[in-house]
């Protein structure tokens, strides 16, 4: 038995009252993890019906990892949990944006507060060589080999 309703209709879905996810093709929908209390973007990431049930009922944010094709709970191995103190939904309901609250300096696998440590600098950019990305995080927040000693990088090439 689902927490969700069916979606039903255009109505039902943009002004209606009841949670009615639209998951993509292979079953997510993308979560966007904003610190609730300096509104920096923390992550994104995505959620299957089971993560945003669990999300949802238990207010720590839990996420379908598409590379180790897993369930996870963000801060399960490092202890930088995050506490959900809202979850907004967009207007048909296949995004979401969770504000959160932080236990601990760590956001992100890499050490830094967000995992949007960097931005593409726009005013370098070149006519055919790769696009150069500029560090808006100075330092890291934590060490994260300290941290995530023995566990895998969760990030594939």
């Amino acid at each position: 038995m689902t927490m969700f309703a069916a979606r039903t209709g255009v109505e039902q879905v943009e002004l209606g009252h009841d949670l009615a996810p639209r998951f993509d093709a292979e079953g997510l929908m993308p979560a966007i993890v904003v610190n609730a209390d300096d509104q920096m973007v923390l992550m994104l990431g995505y959620m299957n019906a089971d993560a945003l049930e669990r999300t949802l009922r238990r207010r720590q944010a839990h996420f379908w990892s598409r590379s180790r094709r897993a369930l996870w709970r963000k801060g399960e191995h490092s202890g930088f949990r995050r506490r959900v103190d809202h979850v907004l939904v967009d207007d048909d309901q296949h995004a979401l944006i969770l504000m959160v609250t932080i236990d601990g300096p760590g956001r992100c696998h890499v050490g830094f507060r967000s995992c949007f440590y960097r931005e593409v600098d726009l005013d370098m950019l070149p006519d055919k060589s790769p696009v150069r990305l500029r560090r808006i995080e100075r330092e890291a927040a934590f060490d994260a080999e300290t941290v995530y000693a023995g566990l895998p990088n969760p990030t594939r090439l």
